[in-house]
């Protein structure tokens, strides 16, 4: 199976819903498999040791979860117009995997929740792309001939889902829909390119 591992923070549960649909969009293709996997809070005086397993929802993501997968979809809340904390803390330990070239060509793509329309969604987009791009991954985009990312009043941009949670956690169908999209084109791009030198 091809495995895409969707890495994410979620604080209030609006994050995890764009991962959980991101799945649905991965599962779509044959012979592609999720992976949800989390990452603990961090503690502003020192780091929060945490159990192996949290009390709820997807697991912890490993480094060595990181290093096999065939593709990422990595989402965060917008925090002032960048990735939550703990997201970076996780993703500052992957120099391993940076120095080894593990994650070199394999396709990833971003996404995002925020509580206003202007809650700086699309630099957040942009903060988490940043770290792929030098781990050599192949960053994909949502297509502009995607229809909902045309007709979408609330979330979406080329650079990836986003979310607007400002008056209603319920993601729309437009937003439902753009979370499929990205995760139904890692699972074709990362099955094309398995076992691809680039």
């Amino acid at each position: 199976m091809t495995k895409i591992l969707i890495l994410y923070y979620s604080r209030n549960g609006n994050t995890a819903n764009m991962a959980q649909n991101i799945a649905r969009g991965v599962e779509s293709v044959k012979g592609a498999e999720a992976m949800l996997r989390t990452v603990p809070e961090v503690s502003t005086v020192c780091e929060k040791v945490a159990d192996n397993i949290p009390e709820s929802g997807a697991p912890y993501a490993t480094m060595q979860e990181l290093e096999h997968c065939d593709g990422l979809a990595l989402g965060s809340p917008t925090h002032f117009g960048n990735m939550a904390a703990p997201l970076k803390h996780f993703i500052d330990g992957s120099t391993g995997l940076w120095l080894s070239g593990a994650l070199s060509g394999k396709p990833a793509g971003v996404f995002t929740s925020s509580g206003s329309m202007h809650g700086g969604q699309e630099t957040t987009l942009l903060s988490m792309m940043l770290p792929l791009m030098h781990h050599g991954m192949i960053v994909m985009s949502l297509p502009c001939n995607e229809i909902a990312l045309r007709e979408t009043v609330s979330g979406g941009t080329p650079y990836g889902p986003s979310h607007r949670s400002e008056t209603d956690s319920e993601l729309t169908e437009h937003e439902k829909r753009l979370c499929w999209v990205l995760g139904q084109r890692l699972a074709k791009a990362a099955i094309a390119l398995k076992g691809v030198d680039l």
